[in-house]
């Protein structure tokens, strides 16, 4: 398999979690929800280098944390911007110039498993963009301003968008110059290739891979770490 590398945006705060520092570095059982995020990684065989995007004030602690982990893969500090869509850029100009393919995952998705990892990797061998996604389980409403429903979409063509995302690297960088230039904001990656006209495709995803936003689900999350190392027999 070939070795893709991996950005993680690390660089945020915890508003919505009512925390006083980034929520990545909020403990999720004996450990930072950023430390259950790269060990999963670093298990993945397709990931050969990892890039942590983090803000200056959260560096020594996060390279602690990478110390104290002995992960198997190198991982490389580069400076986030003050949005997630700026950090992903400035980790795109950190990448290594060999690389040509990478992945990009929230720091805060600490339950994607190594196996999803390797199959956003794999789908980068057929496409030039894929993201990880689920299907919409519930009925979803269009809403107006004043609080009407608008609409009701057919939920069959309706995904949750996830990460890891995955892109070839030249373009993706072709299209946050554009967003530069042209004064986009968006929320993933995946839009600006969608603004740029180019594909992207789906590879489903896992129903446990949350992000960890508010207090709600950092319990969500314990508990699904706590029965997947039971299931192993593992204590934690």
């Amino acid at each position: 398999m070939k070795c893709v590398h991996l950005l993680i945006p690390a660089a945020g705060l915890g508003r919505r979690m009512g925390a006083n520092r980034n929520k990545v570095l909020l403990t999720l059982l004996d450990k930072p929800i950023i430390a259950w995020t790269l060990v999963s990684a670093a298990a993945a065989e397709a990931i050969g280098w990892i890039g942590l995007i983090c803000q200056p004030g959260d560096r020594v602690d996060l390279e602690t944390w990478v110390t104290t982990l002995g992960l198997s893969k190198p991982v490389e500090f580069i400076t986030g911007g003050d949005t997630r869509q700026q950090s992903v850029y400035n980790g795109l100009l950190g990448l290594p110039g060999e690389a040509t393919q990478v992945l990009i995952h929230d720091g805060a998705r600490c339950l994607a498993t190594p196996d999803l990892f390797n199959r956003c990797a794999t789908a980068l061998t057929a496409y030039q963009g894929c993201i990880a996604a689920v299907p919409v389980k519930d009925t979803i409403k269009v809403v107006d301003d004043a609080r009407q429903i608008c609409s009701t979409p057919e939920r069959s063509q309706l995904w949750v968008a996830q990460t890891p995302q995955g892109f070839d690297v030249s373009l993706l960088k072709q299209c946050h110059q554009h967003a530069l230039a042209e004064g986009w904001t968006v929320t993933d990656d995946a839009a600006l290739f969608e603004h740029c006209h180019l594909p992207v495709y789906v590879v489903p995803g896992e129903d446990t891979n949350l992000k960890v936003t508010t207090p709600g689900d950092l319990a969500i999350a314990e508990s699904i770490l706590r029965q997947r190392w039971s299931a192993l027999g593992a204590d934690l």
